[in-house]
């Protein structure tokens, strides 16, 4: 059954919503602020607990005692953060457009995120590697590329 395709986001059970996530790691990148301008950049740098070959949080149960700027999406603030992608699960059941065919959840396979080319899996640099004044150096603009609406 297609929970998502019946249920608001804020009818889903906490399994429901841990299940819309795809697993691609975009949302753990490191964003930048440009002063000047206010624009969001996001880097190829990665969050400390961010596996880069598994794209999975190494402490997700602590993640916010380890990480205290990390956030935990909501239904609200999936519709307030702009810098979540536009690739996201939450964000596109939040703006009616329903599930990618690539998503886990349709395609059956967690691969396709990978094939697809969604996910940041080895394209990242972590973020204890590098210095912070060097996190300018690593802006990028593939995580913002979404794939085809069909094939």
């Amino acid at each position: 059954m297609a929970f998502w395709e019946d249920k608001t986001l804020e009818q889903m059970s906490p399994v429901e919503w841990e299940a819309l996530c795809d697993g691609c790691g975009r949302c753990c990148l490191i964003k930048l602020e440009d002063e000047d301008t206010g624009t969001l950049i996001t880097s190829d740098v990665r969050c400390k607990l961010l596996d880069g070959d598994t794209c999975a949080c190494t402490n997700y149960p602590r993640r916010k005692e380890i990480v205290p700027d990390c956030i935990k999406l909501t239904p609200q603030n999936v519709r307030e953060i702009p810098w979540i992608p536009t690739t996201c699960a939450y964000r596109r059941l939040a703006e009616g457009k329903g599930l990618a065919w690539w998503h886990p959840l349709v395609s059956g396979d967690p691969q396709t995120v990978v094939d697809v080319g969604v996910s940041v899996k080895g394209r990242t640099f972590l973020e204890t590697e590098i210095d912070p004044e060097e996190w300018e150096e690593h802006a990028v603009v593939w995580p913002e590329w979404e794939p085809p609406e069909s094939l």
